[in-house]
């Protein structure tokens, strides 16, 4: 089974607009909630930069298979925080969460196996570059 060039690209635009979405769960960045249950990782600058990373995706949609070795970077990213998101679950209850503010709630429950999710897909992708004949 061959996944299509095309899909692939659209790939890269759903895992940015993934990112993107941190806009509407922070409010803009006003969700104190989402900060204060890890206010290392998801600071407003942590927030910010979560966008950032989403934007790159989006940006080499289209030519994803000139940059094999930032696909990989892409997949080494998403599972750092498929860890971290791993890990916060262990030592937090999505619950308390929840019970301050419905959409960081929803945030903490969703940002992590998003992340694992986009992991499989970079990691998938960078294989398939790893392997093509053209060794970008």
């Amino acid at each position: 089974m061959s996944i299509k060039n095309a899909t692939i690209s659209k790939g890269f635009i759903i895992a940015g607009c993934m990112n993107a979405s941190v806009l509407i769960f922070s409010r803009f960045f006003t969700n104190a909630t989402i900060t204060e249950f890890d206010p290392e990782v998801m600071s407003n600058f942590g927030l910010l930069m979560i966008l950032i990373w989403g934007l790159a995706y989006m940006a080499v949609a289209k030519n994803y298979h000139h940059v094999k070795w930032l696909v990989g970077v892409f997949a080494l990213e998403k599972f750092i925080y498929g860890c971290v998101w791993s890990l916060w679950l262990f030592n937090h209850r999505i619950s308390d969460v929840f019970e301050q503010d419905t959409m960081a709630g929803l945030f903490y429950a969703m940002y992590g196996l998003n992340d694992w999710l986009f992991f499989i897909f970079f990691l998938l992708v960078f294989v398939r570059l790893s392997k093509s004949k053209d060794k970008s």
